[in-house]
């Protein structure tokens, strides 16, 4: 059940109420007894479970390397040499 901040206009009164969503909401201040007891804007208060999202996830600390990577960089493969054409040369003959 949700837990729902409430405070009186008149008196200043705060109370925080264990409620169902279901239930209407209260009217009458407890304190003063006059009908200006209203819920106040709080934010939600909630934790996400499951992978990825556990308060222990994201502390700081060592970092494990990851695996199957090496940790130097790796050697460049040298350029490979340029490749000889494949056509002949054109011979040029002395006739015209």
């Amino acid at each position: 059940m949700p837990i729902y901040a409430y405070r009186c206009s008149s008196c200043g009164c705060t109370k925080d109420v264990m409620q169902k969503m279901s239930d209407a909401p209260l009217n009458e201040c407890p304190e003063c007894g006059k009908g200006t007891f209203s819920k106040q804007l709080t934010a939600a208060g909630f934790q996400l479970k499951g992978s990825g999202y556990y308060v222990t996830d994201f502390k700081g600390g060592p970092k494990k390397p990851e695996s199957g990577k090496p940790d130097a960089k790796p050697e460049q493969a040298p350029a490979p040499a340029p490749a000889a054409s494949a056509s002949p040369s054109p011979v040029t003959n002395g006739s015209v």
